[in-house]
């Protein structure tokens, strides 16, 4: 409270860390609520960055393809800027030290994955992408000496006033929280895929910087486009191992427990449909008993010991020879679509508050996230907002230091359990893979119940709380099906309402109030 830092970052994963490097030498001082490198879903992240790194490939045909994939509502003009910045941003990786897989020539080895045109997926180790990108930013970070890294610090609340940024209520491993005042903000907190039961997510990703932004006034959009993993490893873990959608480019195939290759049947592309199609085939075949299987036998054989040596791990943990055996798996929450809505800048609808990576919503994903695009979104609009910061700053714009800041109550950071789990099972059942009008007006009263009960507890609850409400409401207006949002009751896409969406948390709290 005695002092202004001058860029404040919330969430220390590729968005967070890679902002801060593009802001060097600025001083920026980074929340990570882990030790650095631990519990972003970046490090997660098995396919890779998807770019037009090949000379037969461009940036146009990327974005046709992301475009295509989001079912209708990405925004063109941010599909343009994100894929003509791809390759810029895969060079800078591969400067800092990303070892990312190259041929004999020196070329990058690239796969294809659902939904493209082209193999533009540059990989590390086949699966290791987002863990050593992000072992490479550590790296990096750590030889930056204007980054300061708060270790083990979360942010619980923003202080905001007439729409704009105050400073934000952090505690320190559980501890009593204080106040950071700066002169710009950069939200970086990642997804809400634990908010659900089967999520092949970290645990701490449970909407809190989008639950944070919520209650604090920020514009949310497209919060109910929920993308579920296809091919999440149905091995008795949680958070589930992901089997990344690479191997099903390099042949592997989905089957039941009869044999059957059901996604023949169901699309042109079989298993290379779309995300969304995918999963909810997979999903039929689970609620059948079917056990859907992901079979990479004849396509791979052995050579998926290394080739893929994330899921060859979490295979042998679970007791099963992916070389001679077929892997089950279920469907699982994986990204969130929606988030809080910025502007081609990177700018929220808070004074003084700009968001990257997948807390934000920036239009790029639409209805259905293209596979790959994810790390490549946080990569361009951490750049993005970097600069958006820098000129703020350097125009003196910036936000003003507040010495007799009104500090709001204190709340807590440690969450009931009891609680999270009932969240989660209440999202899974009501607000998953298929909904319907009953169950998310069901979901909503019982969020509303979780609230009387829970709320004002916990700060980070709350968050989580909001995160959910906001989702669950989102869907419950969307009555039609589109992308990653599909209702039982409404099974067809409606014209009219191919566009994004936009509500505030005082909407989806009356939404809420009112059923």
């Amino acid at each position: 409270m005695k002092e202004q830092h001058n860029i404040l970052i919330v969430g220390a994963g590729l968005a967070g860390l890679y902002a801060a490097l593009n802001l060097a030498p600025r001083p920026v001082t980074v929340l990570s609520p882990m030790a650095l490198g631990y519990g972003a879903s970046s490090a997660w992240a098995q396919g890779g960055v998807a770019a037009a790194m090949d000379k037969n490939d461009t940036p146009e045909a990327h974005a046709l393809d992301t475009v295509n994939a989001g079912d209708g509502i990405v925004d063109e003009d941010v599909a343009a800027y994100v894929t003509n910045a791809a390759k810029y941003h895969v060079l800078e990786l591969t400067d800092v030290g990303t070892p990312f897989d190259r041929s004999a020539d020196g070329g990058f080895v690239m796969s294809k994955e659902a939904a493209h045109g082209f193999a533009r997926v540059v990989r590390v180790k086949g699966d290791q992408a987002g863990a050593a990108i992000m072992k490479t930013l550590v790296e990096e970070v750590a030889r930056t000496p204007s980054i300061t890294v708060i270790e083990g610090a979360t942010a619980l609340e923003f202080i905001v006033k007439d729409n704009a940024m105050q400073g934000i209520v952090v505690s320190e491993k559980n501890q009593t929280p204080y106040v950071i005042q700066a002169k710009a903000y950069l939200l970086a907190a990642g997804g809400a895929g634990s908010l659900y039961l089967k999520t092949t997510n970290p645990p701490s990703v449970r909407g809190l910087g989008l639950g944070m932004a919520a209650r604090a006034g920020a514009v949310i959009a497209d919060a109910e486009f929920v993308q579920f993993h296809p091919t999440a490893m149905d091995v008795g873990l949680d958070p589930n191992p992901l089997a990344t959608e690479a191997l099903r480019g390099e042949g592997a195939i989905l089957i039941n427990k009869f044999g059957e290759r059901y996604m023949l049947d169901i699309h042109p592309l079989a298993e290379l449909a779309p995300r969304d199609i995918v999963a909810r085939a997979n999903f039929y075949q689970h609620q059948a008993g079917n056990i859907p299987m992901l079979d990479t036998r004849e396509a791979i054989g052995a050579h998926i010991k290394d080739e893929f040596i994330s899921v060859y791990r979490y295979c042998e943990q679970a007791g099963i020879d992916p070389v001679t055996e077929t892997i089950p798996i279920v469907p699982a929450a994986h990204y969130h679509m929606g988030g809080v809505a910025t502007g081609k800048d990177g700018r929220s609808s808070i004074a003084g508050l700009w968001v990257s990576g997948e807390a934000a919503s920036t239009g790029l994903h639409g209805a259905n996230r293209l596979a790959s695009n994810g790390l490549l979104e946080a990569l361009v609009y951490a750049a993005t907002c970097a600069g958006g910061m820098m000129q703020t700053i350097d125009a003196g714009l910036g936000q003003k230091f507040v010495p007799d800041l009104a500090v709001p109550k204190l709340g807590f950071a440690g969450v009931n359990d009891t609680a999270v789990m009932a969240l989660r099972k209440l999202m899974s059942d009501k607000v998953g893979v298929i909904r319907d009008g009953e169950g998310l007006a069901k979901a909503l009263r019982a969020l509303r119940d979780l609230d009387i009960k829970y709320g004002e507890i916990s700060t980070n609850f709350d968050n989580m709380l909001a995160a959910a409400t906001l989702i669950a409401a989102a869907a419950y207006n969307r009555r039609e099906s589109r992308g990653g949002h599909y209702r039982t009751d409404y099974p067809d896409k409606d014209a009219n309402l191919q566009r994004r969406t936009e509500i505030t948390y005082a909407q989806a709290l009356a939404l809420r109030d009112s059923l």
